[in-house]
C-alpha cells in the first residue's frame, strides 16, 4: 500500500485548519482522501455528515505512483 499525507481543510468553503498535518495508508488517491476526510472528522469532534473538503493534490509519501 501507497502512504499519502496532507495539509489545508476546508469545511463548508471556509478553511477550518490551514496547518493540519495527515497520513494514511491506502491503495488508491481516492481512497487516501476518504481515510484523510475521516481521521479529520474523528479529532476534531464533526458529526459523520459534516462535508469536508481537502483541496488540491494529496501528497504520495511512499510507495509507488499509478497513472
Amino acid at each position: 500500500m501507497n502512504m499519502y499525507s496532507y495539509g489545508p481543510v476546508m469545511e463548508f468553503d471556509n478553511c477550518v485548519a490551514n496547518r493540519w498535518i495527515a497520513s494514511t495508508r491506502a491503495v488508491s488517491e481516492k481512497k487516501a482522501r476518504s481515510n484523510l476526510t475521516y481521521q479529520f472528522k474523528k479529532k476534531n469532534n464533526r458529526l459523520p455528515g459534516t462535508k469536508i473538503i481537502l483541496p488540491g493534490k494529496i501528497s504520495l509519501v511512499s510507495g509507488k505512483e499509478t497513472t
